[in-house]
C-alpha cells in the first residue's frame, strides 16, 4: 500500500464535508472552552496579564499544531493506520527507553518525563497512550477467531502493557500507566475477552498498583494525603484541599469567570492538573455538567463510529474508534477524580482543554482517527445517523 496517497487525497479530505457533525461540534466546543478556562487559570499562577497571555499563545500554538495533525491522521486511510501500528507502538516503546539514559532525558518535578525539543519539550508517554488503542485494535482485530482463548485475550495484550508499564513507572509516570491499563481492560470487553479472564485481570493490576503505591515513599505519602487530606493542609494534602476548597467555592452557578481566587498562588499547576478546579470555582456546577455533557458527546459519537464501522465490516476502524472513545473518557474521569478527592493526586491533564503541547497533539491525534475511522464507513452509512 502507497503510504504517499495520504498527502495526494489531503487535499479533498479537507474540502470534504465531516459527515459527523455532533463529534466535531463538540471537539471545537471544548477547544475553544480550554482557551477561555486556560487563560483564566494562567492569570493567577504566570505573573499576571503578561504570564497569562505567555501560556495563551503556547496554548494556541498547540491547538493550531494539534488540529494539523488531527486532519492529517483523519487523511490517512484507518487500513494504512493499522499497518503502521505494528511499528508505531514499538518506537513509542524506544523513545521511553531513550528517556532513562543520563542527558537525554529533562527531569522536572522529580520525573523524566520529558525530551527537550528546542524551548518546547515533547512527553512521549502521552503519544503512546493513543498508539497503544491502535496497536490492541489490530491485535484483537487479527486474532478474532481465539480471542476467547487465554494467550490471545490476556497474556500477549498483558505483555506488551506490561513492558510499557515498567518503562513508565521508570520514568515515573502512575497515572498515565493506570489510564494505559484501564483503556486496555475495556478493550478486552469490548473485543470479547471471557469475563473471568478480566476480572483476574483486574485483581492482578490492583494488586499491582497497591504494591507501586507502597513500594515508594512520596506515593504513599500522596495516599495518605488523599484518605484524610486535612490531617496535613499544608503538606502531602495541600493540593487536594485547595482543590476542593475551589469545588465548593464555586457552588452551583461560579464566583464568575476569571474571579477563582485558588488559582492566585494555592492551586498548583492550575492551568493543566487542576483545570476542573478553576472551572468548577468560576462557572460551579453548572460548568462542570457542561464540560461532562461535552465529552459525552464524544464517546457517544465515538462508540456510535464503532457500532456503523463494525456492521459496515470494518472491525479494526471499530475497535479503534471505541478505543479512543474510552481513552479520552477514562482520563476526563481521572482528572475529575483527581480533583474531587475520590482518587489520589496524580498528574492528569483534561483531554482537549488543559495547557500542555503533547496532550493536546496527542488528543487532537486521537480524534483524527476517529475521523479515520468514520472516513472508512461508506457515505451512505456515514450520514446516516
Amino acid at each position: 500500500m502507497n503510504l504517499v496517497q495520504p498527502l495526494r487525497i489531503l487535499p479533498s479530505v479537507v474540502a470534504r464535508p465531516v459527515a459527523d457533525g455532533w463529534l466535531l461540534g463538540s471537539v471545537l466546543v471544548l477547544l475553544a472552552f480550554s482557551i477561555v478556562m486556560v487563560f483564566s487559570a494562567a492569570l493567577g499562577t504566570h505573573g499576571g496579564v503578561a504570564g497569562g497571555l505567555s501560556v495563551l499563545f503556547k496554548h494556541l500554538f498547540s491547538i493550531g499544531l494539534g488540529l494539523a495533525l488531527a486532519v492529517l491522521a483523519a487523511s490517512v486511510p484507518i487500513s494504512i493506520w493499522q499497518t503502521l501500528s505494528r511499528f508505531l507502538l514499538p518506537l513509542g516503546a524506544v523513545l521511553l527507553a531513550l528517556l532513562l539514559l543520563p542527558g537525554i532525558g529533562r527531569e522536572i518535578n522529580g520525573s523524566t518525563r520529558w525530551f527537550p525539543v528546542g524551548p518546547l519539550h515533547f512527553q512521549p508517554s502521552e503519544l503512546v497512550k493513543v498508539l497503544v488503542v491502535l496497536f490492541l485494535a489490530d491485535h484483537f482485530v487479527r486474532n478474532a477467531q481465539a480471542v476467547s482463548s487465554f494467550r490471545v485475550g490476556i497474556v500477549e495484550p498483558a505483555l506488551v502493557v506490561s513492558g510499557l508499564g515498567v518503562l513508565l513507572m521508570l520514568e515515573p509516570d502512575l497515572g498515565c500507566t493506570v489510564v494505559i491499563l484501564m483503556t486496555t481492560l475495556g478493550m478486552m470487553f469490548l473485543a470479547g475477552t471471557r469475563l473471568t479472564y478480566i476480572g483476574g485481570a483486574v485483581l492482578a493490576a490492583v494488586s499491582v498498583v497497591i504494591v507501586l503505591i507502597g513500594s515508594a515513599d512520596y506515593r504513599l505519602e500522596r495516599f495518605r494525603g488523599f484518605l484524610d487530606p486535612f490531617a496535613d493542609p499544608y503538606g502531602s494534602g495541600f493540593q487536594l484541599v485547595q482543590a476542593l476548597i475551589a469545588l465548593g467555592s464555586g457552588e452551583w452557578l461560579g464566583v464568575g469567570l476569571g474571579a477563582s481566587v485558588q488559582k492566585l498562588f494555592y492551586l498548583p499547576h492550575a492551568s493543566n492538573d487542576f483545570l476542573a478546579a478553576v472551572i468548577g470555582e468560576e462557572l460551579g456546577l453548572a460548568g462542570i455538567a457542561v464540560l461532562v455533557a461535552l465529552y459525552t458527546v464524544i464517546l457517544w459519537r465515538a462508540f456510535n463510529i464503532g457500532d456503523r464501522a463494525a456492521g459496515a465490516g470494518k472491525l479494526y476502524a471499530a475497535r479503534v474508534a471505541q478505543g479512543i472513545g474510552l481513552l479520552l473518557i477514562l482520563q476526563m474521569m481521572f482528572h475529575l477524580a483527581v480533583n474531587l478527592g475520590m482518587v489520589p493526586t496524580k498528574g492528569l491533564t483534561l483531554p482537549l482543554m488543559s495547557s500542555g503541547g503533547s496532550s493536546m497533539l496527542a488528543n487532537c491525534f486521537a480524534v483524527g482517527l476517529l475521523f479515520s475511522a468514520e472516513r472508512s464507513l461508506p457515505a451512505s452509512r456515514s450520514e446516516a445517523r
